[in-house]
Parts: C-alpha cells; structure tokens; sequence
C-alpha cells in the first residue's frame, strides 16, 4: 500500500520548492534515505533506494534560472551514496567538529541564560575545561542535572558543587545507592582505584588525576577519572604505553596486595587489549611487523557500520600479531608493577583515604603522594594538616 510514497513525498517537497522559490531546501539525518545503493538485497525496487533515486533525480534537474539551495545534515557521511556527494548536487562539505574550550564555554552560557546561577560562586571557564570532548548535547544534559540538583536540594540558585555533581554524573555514571558492598569488595576496590590513581600520578605524561571514587557508578563498582591538561587530536606512542599500564594499575594492586584475581579488572583488560591491538594492526606502533596495517574492513551497507574484518595476511602474520598484542599487554602490567612495588606506601596512602572518604579528588590525590594526611570539614572542603608547607597549586578544574 505504501510502496513509492518516499519517492512520491520527495517530487512534492521539490514541487513546493519550485513554486516558493527563492527558497532552502533543508534534509536533516540525510543517511536515512541517501545510504549507499548496490547491497545485492531488494535490487533496485527496494523502497529505500526509490526514494533515493528520486532525490537524486530532483536534485539534477535544476535549470539555471531556479533559485532553490539544498542543505542537508548527517552523522554518518561515510555511508552515503557516492552520486550524492558529487559535485553538482552538493558542492560543499561542512565538517561540524567536536567544540573546543571557547566553542564548550559560549554553549555553557547559552544553556545557562534560563536557569537561575549564582554567578559568584560559579566558573563557567573551570567547567568548560573540565569537560573536554563534550559536544552541545552533553553540556546541556550537565546544565539541566545541575538545575535538577538545587531544586532537589531546595536552593534558590545553582552553584559550583551542583554543577560539579552533575558533571560527575554524567561522566562517571549515575550512583548506585542500591549497591552494597562487602567490607572486603570495598577494601578490594579501593586497592584497584589507588593502583590506576598511583600509576597514573607516576606515569610521565599522563592526565592528572581528577577524581577517584569507590561508591559503584553506572556498571562500574569504582571510578578512576583523568582529565587532560591540553586537548589532544594526536597521541604519540609513549602517551599510549602509558594509558596501557594506568589500565592495568587495577589488576596489579590487587595481585600484589592480595594476591588473588578478580573480576572487576574486566573492562580495563578489554580496552587495554583493544588499544594493544590498534597498535599493532592500524597504528604501526609494533617493532616486529613495523609500519603496517593489517585486516581490511568491510562496511554493511544497510547497517552502515563494521560488521567484519577482512583477513588480508597469512596465519604465520596472524600468530606474530597475537604474540604482539600479549607483548605489549604484559609489558604495561610490568611496568605498572615496578611503579606499585617501588610506591607501596602510597598505595596504602591512597587506598585508606578511599575507604575512609569514599571519594577524593585530584588536590588530595597530589597531597597523600606528598605524604600529607588530609581531612575534611564539615562542607566537604579540604583542610591541610600543615599549614606552613606550600603546596603545588594546581588548576581547580582538573584540566
């Protein structure tokens, strides 16, 4: 019953474009009709591909008299119909990137203008910088929890600290206050956390530490956040050796203290292993098979995304790339190992402190790594056991 109306809904659109002239022509989520043609399955009276056809069609059969412009919008231009892409039908590209810190900072007051701030206790600079990689959609989704947060709490404006716990949640996970842990899953994850939080204070190059927390979030039991100081577009080898042994910071603290294995390194071995693997077959990163790429990828048309990997080299490659990726997993393990064994006490340091506060941030990381004790006083706030000692002041957002 309902086989051509794409196509049909499509000559309208640019009927009515004709007749209203001058005019623009906007099409949003373009790949939803402009996906590429030729899959093998429906041939070409598969409904979706009339409809492109007819797009197309339309889109050729402008004289030069006709003051109509066409302007789409799309998440996935890697999917859509090379015929779509020629010049004539659309000359130009415009690549919307992710924001940068003075793109994050002028999204921040637009969404800021309809909530009520005390605009004395906030920095909407330190918030901007703490949320690299974030694009508009996030940001928003922070300014609404953060309004959420101080109508929760009955306030009549919103401050830092709401703006704080609602970055937090949305970048760590929502709490899991059902959650209840043993006294020994706590002391065990506090173990994990401080090993990633050691390892990483003591990895040159790496992202400070910005946040630590053994209170279960979203799937995790604990959380280890980093935030970078400079936004990064390129990571170079060293930097990624690095993240490789921040990851299994959790997994060595718990053989070395415990001696036993558990579940909970689980994601940071997936991820530290998928990171292993981009070295080797895409980055080139490997001594053994050098500057090479390995597995050509095939994309599923209608799907529009990976759905396998084509094996372009022999088993003898096969079995040197695996021996590669368990190299380069186990080495970050050692070097994650010499860190924990030559920073016992700190370990110690840390995991206590996260048994005693649950949470602490990057300002308290830095002073138990310096061997302060730190406490708190009633609002939360840090206080130095010894004044007289100067501290490394750093930026208060982590960034």
């Amino acid at each position: 019953m309902f086989v051509g109306v794409g196509a049909s809904r499509v000559r309208d659109l640019f009927e009515q474009g004709k007749q209203n002239q001058p005019c623009i022509i906007f099409i949003d989520e373009l790949d939803a009709v402009g996906r590429q043609r030729g899959a093998g399955l429906g041939g070409g009276h598969d409904e979706r591909e009339q409809t492109l056809n007819a797009l197309l069609v339309e889109m050729d059969g402008f004289e030069s008299n006709e003051d109509i412009i066409l302007m789409a919008a799309t998440n996935r231009p890697d999917v859509l119909d090379s015929a779509l892409l020629r010049p004539g039908r659309f000359d130009r590209q415009v690549v919307v990137d992710v924001p940068d810190l003075n793109g994050r900072l002028g999204i921040l007051k637009v969404h800021t203008k309809k909530i009520l701030m005390n605009k004395r206790k906030i920095d909407l600079e330190a918030i901007a910088k703490g949320t690299p990689g974030m694009v508009g959609a996030d940001l928003e989704n922070i300014v609404n929890e953060a309004a959420l947060l101080a109508a929760r709490k009955k306030k009549r404006s919103v401050d830092m600290l709401d703006f704080e716990e609602a970055k937090d949640k949305v970048m760590m996970g929502v709490q899991r206050k059902s959650v209840i842990l043993s006294d020994d899953e706590k002391k065990t994850t506090a173990y994990h956390e401080a090993g990633h939080t050691l390892v990483a204070a003591r990895t040159k190059g790496a992202d400070p530490v910005h946040k630590v927390t053994i209170i279960p979030r979203g799937q995790a039991l604990g959380v280890t956040m980093q935030l970078p100081i400079d936004e990064k577009h390129g990571y170079a080898r060293d930097y990624i050796e690095g993240r490789l042994a921040i990851l299994m910071g959790g997994r060595a603290a718990e053989e070395l203290i415990f001696n036993e294995l558990t579940t909970g390194a689980g994601n940071d071995i997936e991820q530290a292993t998928k990171i292993a693997r981009k070295m080797v077959c895409e980055w080139g990163m490997s001594d053994t098979l050098g500057p090479m790429t390995f597995g050509k990828k095939n994309e599923e048309i209608f799907l529009g995304r990976e759905i396998q990997s084509h094996r372009d080299y022999s088993e003898v490659t096969a079995r040197m790339i695996d021996e590669e990726v368990v190299k380069i997993v186990r080495k970050a393990q050692s070097k994650a190992d010499e860190i924990l064994k030559n920073n016992i006490d700190q370990l110690h340091n840390l995991a206590k402190a996260l048994l005693k506060y649950e949470t602490i941030d990057g300002d308290e990381v830095i002073s138990l790594m310096e061997g302060k004790k730190i406490s708190r006083s009633t609002n939360g706030s840090l206080k130095k056991k010894n004044p007289s000692t100067k501290n490394k002041k750093q930026d208060p957002a982590k960034t």
